[in-house]
């Protein structure tokens, strides 16, 4: 059993009580019971460029026209627009400071749009509170960080039990399992401190799967690895997603880690469009 005893306790405490602002990776992890959601129930054909799908899938995410603005008159993001469907798995990639976090941070509910909708799994998180989003992006939502935001003192086992505790479920099996899927399972009772910068990513991706989320947000995951460990974790990765049936959004700065994405967009001043090889 992971259990977690009075200081790694008030490690999660922490964790939080982490204020969420863009870019705090930590403050994925929030705590919540189950709520009521007012259902969007929209339904429309994909993007233009996009694999063939039905004429009226039910899609997983929707982004609809989203703006923010920190000041006035200097939109980060203007009129972004997307779908995804369960399991896809797409990468964003832009130069620095044209929005990437902002718009990750508007999908997981961190931060509110000016305009526009997130719609997930028929939920339109614009249409709930601060509560609610957090709930819900808990039971929901996993997240892979370029920094690996693991706590230090926690077991590798216990870091990737930590979304499970966060929902009051208790499942080492599926803790163990996912632990032999990203090569791992033999150092579960290790610390991060004692992890290369390789192994600690796979903890990261285990721990963002644990509780089966329907989206995986993965802001620049190889940034701090060198290019072989990159491949290596990119390629657990998406062998991961695809056995767990995840959708995922990839942020990357790297030509390398997008290619691995089922679908290319470039995110600009403009807004966002798929990128044209």
């Amino acid at each position: 059993m992971w259990r977690l005893g009075g200081e790694q306790s008030a490690a999660v405490a922490a964790v939080e009580r982490t204020p969420e602002r863009h870019g705090s990776g930590a403050a994925a992890f929030a705590t919540g019971s189950s709520v009521s959601y007012r259902a969007a129930g929209e339904r429309r054909p994909a993007a233009v460029n996009s694999p063939p799908r039905p004429p009226f899938y039910w899609f997983m995410l929707q982004v609809r026209d989203l703006t923010k603005a920190y000041h006035p008159g200097a939109p980060v993001l203007r009129g972004v627009a997307f779908d995804l469907a369960p399991g896809e798995y797409v990468a964003i990639m832009g130069e620095s400071g044209v929005g990437k976090s902002t718009l990750l941070n508007l999908i997981a509910g961190l931060d509110t749009p000016d305009a526009g909708r997130v719609v997930l799994e028929g939920v339109d998180l614009t249409r709930l509170d601060d509560d609610e989003r957090t709930r819900l992006r808990r039971r929901r939502m996993g997240f892979v960080f370029q920094a690996f935001h693991l706590l230090p003192h926690l077991t590798v086992a216990q870091n990737v039990a930590l979304p499970l505790a966060l929902n009051a479920l208790d499942d080492p099996d599926r803790v163990q399992r996912l632990l032999e899927r990203v090569g791992l399972a033999g150092k579960a009772q290790r610390y991060p401190r004692e992890l290369s910068g390789g192994e600690a990513q796979r903890v990261a991706i285990a721990r963002a799967l644990v509780h089966r989320p329907a989206l995986v947000l993965a802001d620049e995951p190889t940034g701090n690895l060198d290019p072989r460990t990159a491949a290596q974790v990119l390629g657990v990765m998406k062998e991961q997603l695809q056995q767990d049936g995840a959708a995922a959004i990839l942020v990357t700065h790297s030509e390398r880690a997008a290619a691995t994405a089922q679908r290319v967009y470039v995110l600009g001043p403009e807004g966002l469009a798929p990128q044209t090889r």
